[in-house]
């Protein structure tokens, strides 16, 4: 099976190093460290997500590792996700801090979070933690093309994944490409623009014709480009809605008229800005 080929029954692609990457996951980004992030979490894992993204940023790992255990689902069967904090300068001492706080012996996929001090300054010690066995793939996130050529020319281990701000209007065609040509997968973050696509006039049209929300069409849209999501929210409702995403397809009609509202001119950059310069 190739890189970025999904599986049989459509829910996990197939990484480059022969993992699988469920095609949805619960986000954490901006979920406070608590009772919240935990239910958000534990809601999850009932309503059968098997991926979990956080992050050192995030401040919340403690909390996804104790939503893990409060679940019941066996650790074998959740996928997780952390990121290296690139303001620290040890990618090894970061994931082993990491998992401590998530309470597990290793993570899935450990992602370098954005490219500062250059693509490659954290690379050697990813493939590190990936060789310690504290990481089963590693990966890099907010790399665009000119980065991941980096990477990618100068790697012993390649990334696995890039993950990117990816949504209809954010549709980076030029990065999508750039990875698939490299056997990178390509995974969306903000598939929904935080929620402001949502009110999209557009969207909800397209919404309101398939008979589904406009939060599962625009979701739907990132699968049937082949990407991986990982929708964000804290209410069970919503959590429960957004797993709605398998039993329809989108007609090439309404991909084509949300593949029009992007405003990125299919870039190949993973941001319009870097904060952290």
């Amino acid at each position: 099976m190739n890189a970025g080929a999904l599986t049989g029954d459509g829910r996990a692609v197939q990484l480059r190093d022969g993992n699988q990457l469920p095609v949805l996951g619960l986000g954490v980004w901006q979920v406070p460290d608590g009772p919240v992030c935990v239910n958000a979490v534990r809601w999850a894992l009932e309503l059968g997500y098997r991926h979990i993204d956080t992050a050192k940023a995030y401040g919340n790992e403690a909390s996804v590792g104790k939503a893990l255990r409060e679940s019941g689902v066996p650790r074998n069967e959740v996928f997780i996700t952390t990121k290296f904090y690139p303001g620290r300068q040890d990618p090894v001492a970061e994931a082993e801090a990491s998992l401590r706080r998530l309470g597990v012996d290793q993570v899935d996929l450990y992602l370098v979070h954005w490219p500062q001090g250059g693509p490659l300054r954290a690379w050697p010690g990813m493939e590190q933690a990936r060789v310690r066995g504290l990481a089963k793939s590693i990966g890099v996130s907010n790399f665009g093309a000119d980065d991941l050529g980096k990477v990618l020319a100068a790697a012993s281990v390649p990334p696995a994944v890039d993950q990117i701000e990816f949504s209809a209007v954010h549709y980076r065609r030029g990065l999508m490409d750039a990875c698939r040509s490299a056997e990178v997968v390509p995974e969306a973050y903000s598939p929904l623009g935080t929620g402001r696509h949502l009110s999209n006039k557009r969207v909800t049209a397209i919404a309101a014709r398939a008979g589904r929300t406009p939060a599962q069409v625009l979701l739907r849209w990132c699968l049937q480009h082949g990407l991986p999501v990982i929708p964000k929210s804290t209410h069970r409702e919503r959590i429960e809605e957004n797993a709605q995403i398998f039993d329809f397809t989108l007609s090439e009609e309404d991909m084509a008229e949300l593949d029009a509202l992007d405003q990125t001119h299919g870039t190949d950059r993973a941001l319009e800005r870097h904060w952290w310069r």
